[in-house]
């Protein structure tokens, strides 16, 4: 790694942050034969205490109950079918927060569990209850364990890996900084086992990655260089810098940030509202807009008013999340629906000042639009 890279500004921004979210692979804390590492699990806790004794807020989204479950069943490798996978899980989560306990109880850490489907940030209670506990954790000092509930989550209901969920928690909980720990350490443009990869130190635009070939999940794990780079890029357009390295670079990752690969942050936040509308939230319906009202709400930004939809799609109600399509019937943004479907059928191209006074509303007002 170079120089100027070692000391770019993410690094410096991902170094000193002041709140963290620190996610932790399968495969750094598991293996097939033996279950859970509690010598790997002891060193990354040691790489966190530090981090935090340096004065960071530190929340770890931590991976590997399926992985922690299949020793002590007796199985010979990562399960395919649901049920088996979430019998693997039960077992694995017990012995997985445990362990995270008696590491950190070793500094006099206590730890809290959290376990958190799709569906609890895609509802904007259950999300805001999320936050809350979170930060209440937070405030009374001890170490969050954050992990998808493999118990209950099915297909529909997956974040789909481990990545993608501690970007949402890190744009959750507002943390200043996310750091991706697996069994490799940092991106390259092709597939590093085979020869002839070069690392790539800095991610600063979408020009950066021009060319990269990044491939699926181990045997331990369900993400692999695609869904780090998926999650690191999610969280980057959110606002929060990433640091993607190597578990055994822990220590490293968590002090000076001078290994693996940075991802420049965007340079202004998204509100989390916006960014729940965005990423978090389940569309329940879809707008059809003409060419105009594209225009209107992608390129300037404005409130999407009944004159410029064409069409109405599925069930939906004031409040809901809904998709907005152009012509072309391509999602162009989402949006927080301020009527319900039924509503809007005598609205459809209308002139809002055409319309009674409790339907002057705009449909989707922008503050609560999110160009895709």
């Amino acid at each position: 790694m170079t120089a100027t890279a070692a000391a770019s500004d993410t690094r410096s921004a991902i170094a000193t942050a002041r709140s963290i979210v620190v996610k932790i692979g399968s495969s750094a804390l598991t293996s097939l034969e033996e279950g859970l590492d509690h010598a790997a699990l002891d060193t990354l806790a040691d790489a966190i205490e530090a981090r935090m004794r340096a004065g960071s807020d530190v929340v770890v989204v931590s991976s590997g109950a399926v992985g922690a479950g299949i020793a002590p069943l007796g199985l010979s490798k990562r399960p395919r079918d649901l049920a088996t996978k979430q019998a693997a899980a039960s077992v694995g989560q017990l012995a997985l927060a445990h362990a995270w306990g008696t590491s950190f109880g070793r500094y006099g850490r206590t730890v809290g569990q959290v376990l958190l489907t799709a569906d609890d940030l895609a509802r904007r209670t259950q999300h805001r209850n999320a936050q809350r506990t979170l930060d209440r954790l937070r405030v009374l000092h001890a170490v969050a364990i954050v992990n998808e509930n493999d118990t209950v989550a099915t297909t529909e209901l997956r974040f789909g890996d481990n990545d993608r969920l501690a970007a949402m928690v890190a744009h959750l909980v507002q943390a200043d900084a996310l750091v991706l720990l697996s069994d490799v350490d940092g991106l390259y443009d092709g597939d590093p086992r085979r020869g002839g990869a070069t690392l790539i130190p800095e991610v600063t635009s979408p020009e950066d990655l021009d060319g990269v070939v990044a491939g699926s999940g181990g045997a331990l794990g369900t993400g692999g260089m695609a869904s780090k780079l998926s999650a690191a890029r999610l969280a980057a357009d959110s606002g929060v810098p990433v640091l993607l390295a190597a578990a055994t670079d822990a220590a490293a990752a968590l002090t000076t940030a001078g290994v693996g690969t940075a991802f420049a942050a965007r340079p202004n936040r998204m509100s989390a509202r916006k960014f729940w509308v965005r990423h978090a939230a389940d569309t329940q319906g879809a707008l059809e807009l003409d060419a105009g009202a594209v225009r209107a709400v992608v390129d300037r930004r404005r409130s999407l008013l009944p004159a410029g939809i064409t069409g109405v799609v599925g069930r939906f109600h004031g409040g809901d999340v809904v998709s907005l399509v152009g012509p072309d019937a391509v999602p162009v943004a989402r949006g927080v629906v301020a009527y319900d479907f039924d509503e809007l059928g005598e609205m459809l191209g209308r002139s809002t000042l055409e319309l009674p006074s409790e339907l002057q509303r705009p449909v989707v007002h922008a503050d609560d639009l999110v160009p895709l």
